[in-house]
């Protein structure tokens, strides 16, 4: 959970979301307000040549084999679109397709600027506001993570 004070971190909490994970079988399970955010994972064996992937701060352990880890926010600044969810982005809407949307081009509220998948449903981003795309700041097939920048409009 990210907080200002760390001992505001609500341990009841962590472990339901714990106990979650080993009754579902669920390797990450990720819940959050409006001011914080939680991340629960639990740790896998690494695969053979697996990348290794820098945290950008150490996680906290829970309990054996479940670790709680801050996750980044994107940068707050006006006319940002930050990824609602853990997925997969796609900027067109099938491979070979045009772009929903690209840098200059302008765009009404509503319209979709990308998607994300997520367990295998296909969930459309909508542009918050009508205004300008100045930047795209995901490629199409990346990973994202809730929070993450996805494009900033003017």
């Amino acid at each position: 959970m990210i907080r200002k004070d760390p001992k505001e971190i609500n341990e009841a909490l962590v472990r339901q979301m714990a106990q979650l994970l080993n009754e579902t079988g669920l390797t990450e399970i990720e819940y959050g307000g409006k001011d914080w955010h939680l991340r629960v994972a639990r740790r896998q064996a690494p695969a053979a040549a697996a990348p290794a992937v820098a945290s950008p701060a150490p996680a906290q352990a829970v309990s054996a084999g479940t670790v709680v880890a801050p996750v980044t926010r994107s940068a707050d600044r006006p006319g940002a679109l930050k990824a609602p969810m853990v997925g997969t982005v796609y900027l067109a809407p099938e491979p070979g397709a045009a772009n929903f949307a690209k840098v200059g081009d302008k765009v009404r509220e509503g319209q979709t600027i990308m998607i994300i998948e997520a367990m295998k449903v296909m969930n459309p981003i909508p542009a918050p506001r009508s205004g300008t795309v100045v930047e795209i700041g995901v490629a199409n097939g990346e990973p994202v993570e809730y929070g993450q920048l996805l494009a900033v409009l003017e």
